[in-house]
């Protein structure tokens, strides 16, 4: 039997036969998994964690696996009873530490790194994690025989090499149907020679495709000065430390061992001998299917001189490399001691592990981040996986505290266990110390700052910060001292909080999300990666200038004489400015983080309202609610999908989704508009959706990150809902 582990937000789950069991709790397992083959949808509804705390197995959790009943007063308001009910259930599925956990994976490039990872450094992953990694892909494949580069996403070679290798790693044989059908769809397409740049990185390390045959990683370019543009340290967080570890292996040609199973890939993945493969005329080649972002000519240029640079000997070159490479692996190993071995995100965290495997195999580094590896796993109904980060946990648990809240204390008083959690998990988080020597590996301060997930993940971002520090004022500030906490954030940990968001401003008033724009945005044109847009600079966000904003604006409600509010009123002016500046004429703005326009629409309102704003004065907010009642759908409700991150056009979904119109319905309530037709609407279509014990069905995948690829936020189907009502109940009596 499965079980979810939980301490201080980390999250794993482990196979344990002495774990309490029942017939019902496996039944309802084994129908979780048939209910999944027959769904319409590829997302799963997380079932296993629901089966879970339906049967009393989240332990820690006041209320697990027991629905509060709504109260007689409440009956009578269809609103009230569905709120009621949907707060019911969701803090059953709150963990024991307060954080809400669940399912962040949905791309489908991420498993297979480390699957490849653990196959080169010889850790081994236990039979029933590979039996579930194998369900997964089984389930996520396409039904011409790819793989998407997300959940929902069309066949790209990118991912259908890759997640063939991995089958095949993890067991399925290369006659089996699924491997025929994967492998025909690869042969169809021209072969692995057309995988972009990431995918021929793990080939080459696994051992099925050679250095040659990759654009260099140039590992020298680390050592440049910081001065210049070009500087790896000037790209965005996410793209520097990918491309770290990468250039360091690239840097010493790093292969893993021929084993038979290698030996058989070659044969299987090329129509041609391996042996007799030019391999570099293979650089550069992408298959059509993949490309999202086209190269620049002069790009090619660039790749051509690094390539001649690799090829070419000059009396010091071995020194330099080396000296390169002692400087690389010198911030990988910064990076894995200040995150304690999680890293930023899960591709750099499998390159780091098999960067410090191949420096020292058997050094603690090694086994330290063996143990981090299952951080990153997720289980539900569709398979074993490997998320996006490791997990969402503060980032949803903020939301969460503020939906519950904004539900008013004559409907939240009986969660005061719920609430009162939430904030030991947003007091535990915080982070309270900054990186050591963090200009020499290149860090923006953390004192005082939120990040996504976990404490002991470390990475600061701004609008964590924005969503931490209101959650934390509302759960301890006037609104919510009614709810009992073990420990109170003290008012100087506050202040950090807002000195963070203040150092975080860019000079166009806007915030980014980890650190400060460091590259100009030329360095776009350098983009080397075909499959991701926006991946070069840390660019301005309307999400995040939008959190950041709210809360050093409830930072200046609770403390409207601190000596920090002159400063909070320029940055406020000036971030407030920057959204009105980036607004489009139709009155939407594009979303970077979510789908799409709805949720970069819902987040300015947010923002706009927690200034003071309203429609009379603000001709942004009125532009902007027009654009979202011009895209109500006659059922009541609104549906949005991925495609519009992709496009940049706001593109309809097939249905309407409880998560589109949560965005749409709290976004028109805080606004208050005046006509309230539309929003009673949206709010019977969230009450139809209502599942009968208070849950929403899950549907359609709702994040995204550059631009391509989509990511999923399975608690956001419970917040954004709950959310909506509360926020339309409170203005619409």
């Amino acid at each position: 039997m499965w079980r979810l582990n939980v301490d201080r937000g980390r999250q794993w789950w482990t196979t344990d036969a002495d774990a309490a069991t029942s017939p019902a709790l496996s039944a309802a397992l084994s129908s979780a998994r048939a209910a999944y083959a027959s769904s319409k949808h590829a997302h799963s509804s997380d079932a296993y964690l629901r089966a879970l705390a339906s049967h009393g197995h989240l332990l820690g959790n006041p209320t697990c696996g027991a629905l509060a009943p709504v109260p007689a007063r409440l009956r009578r308001d269809a609103r009230a009873a569905a709120l009621h009910k949907g707060l019911s259930f969701f803090a059953t599925l709150q963990t024991g530490d307060g954080h809400w956990a669940g399912d962040y994976a949905g791309p489908m490039f991420l498993l297979p790194g480390l699957v490849i990872a653990c196959y080169v450094s010889r850790t081994p992953l236990p039979p029933a994690h590979r039996a579930e990694m194998l369900r997964y892909l089984r389930n996520h494949q396409n039904p011409d025989g790819g793989f998407g580069l997300h959940i929902e996403h069309k066949s790209t070679m990118f991912s259908t090499a890759l997640n063939y290798v991995a089958m095949r790693i993890l067991g399925a044989g290369s006659a089996d149907s699924d491997s025929r059908s994967a492998r025909a769809w690869i042969r169809a397409h021209g072969g692995p020679a057309g995988c972009p740049g990431w995918g021929k990185f793990w080939l080459a390390v696994l051992g099925v495709y050679e250095w040659q045959g990759m654009d260099p990683l140039t590992p020298e370019f680390w050592l440049l000065p910081y001065a210049l543009p070009c500087h790896p340290a000037r790209f965005w967080c996410h793209c520097r430390v990918v491309y770290l570890p990468m250039s360091y292996l690239y840097g010493r040609r790093a292969v893993g061992e021929v084993t038979e199973l290698v030996r058989e890939l070659r044969e299987e993945l090329y129509e041609e001998p391996y042996e007799s493969i030019e391999w570099p005329a293979w650089r550069g080649r992408c298959c059509e299917e993949d490309v999202y972002v086209r190269r620049p000519k002069l790009q090619r240029v660039l790749w051509g001189a690094l390539a001649l640079w690799e090829s070419i000997w000059f009396p010091g070159k071995q020194w330099l490399r080396e000296r390169a490479l002692k400087e690389t692996l010198m911030q990988i190993t910064a990076e894995d001691e200040n995150t304690n071995y999680i890293c930023i995100g899960p591709v750099n965290k499998v390159i780091n592990f098999l960067c410090r495997w191949f420096d020292d195999p058997d050094g603690v580094a090694v086994d330290k981040h063996r143990d981090r590896l299952t951080d990153y796993l997720w289980l539900a109904e569709d398979g074993m996986k490997m998320q996006g980060y490791n997990g969402s946990q503060l980032w949803d648990t903020a939301f969460a505290s503020q939906a519950f809240m904004a539900a008013g204390r004559d409907i939240v008083e009986p969660f005061t266990k719920t609430l009162s959690l939430a904030h030991d998990y947003v007091e535990m988080t915080q982070v309270l110390v900054d990186v050591p020597n963090r200009e020499r590996f290149y860090r923006h301060m953390s004192k005082g700052a939120w990040p996504f997930s976990t404490r002991d993940h470390g990475w600061p971002i701004a609008d964590c910060t924005g969503e931490g520090l209101a959650a934390a004022l509302l759960l301890q500030g006037k609104k919510g001292t009614w709810i009992p906490k073990k420990k109170m954030i003290s008012n100087d940990r506050l202040q950090d909080a807002v000195k963070m968001i203040l150092s975080y401003q860019n000079p166009d008033g806007g915030w980014a999300t980890y650190e400060l724009q460091r590259g100009p945005a030329w360095l776009e044109f350098l983009n080397p990666s075909e499959v991701f847009g926006d991946i070069m600079v840390d660019y301005s966000y309307v999400e995040c200038t939008a959190s950041a904003l709210k809360g050093i604006g409830e930072f200046r409600a609770e403390f409207p004489d601190h000596p920090l509010v002159p400063k909070l009123n320029e940055s406020l002016a000036k971030g407030i400015r920057y959204i009105e500046s980036i607004q489009k004429q139709d009155g939407s703005w594009y979303g970077s983080w979510g789908i799409c326009f709805l949720y970069a629409i819902w987040f300015a309102i947010d923002a706009y309202t927690s200034m003071g704003l309203t429609l009379e004065t603000s001709p942004s907010m009125e532009r902007a609610c027009q654009f979202v009642l011009n895209k109500q759908r006659e059922d009541g409700g609104w549906g949005e999908s991925y495609l519009s991150s992709e496009t940049m056009v706001y593109t309809q979904s097939e249905e309407s989704l409880v998560v589109s119109t949560g965005w749409a319905l709290v976004a028109l309530s805080m606004a208050r508009w005046p006509d309230r037709e539309p929003l009673e609407k949206a709010s019977q279509f969230l009450i139809r959706s209502q599942d009968e014990n208070g849950d929403w069905p899950q549907q359609n995948i709702c994040g995204v990150f550059n631009r391509n690829c989509m990511i999923s936020y399975s608690q956001y189907r419970n917040i954004f809902p709950i959310w909506a009502l509360a926020e339309y109940r409170k203005n619409y009596p």
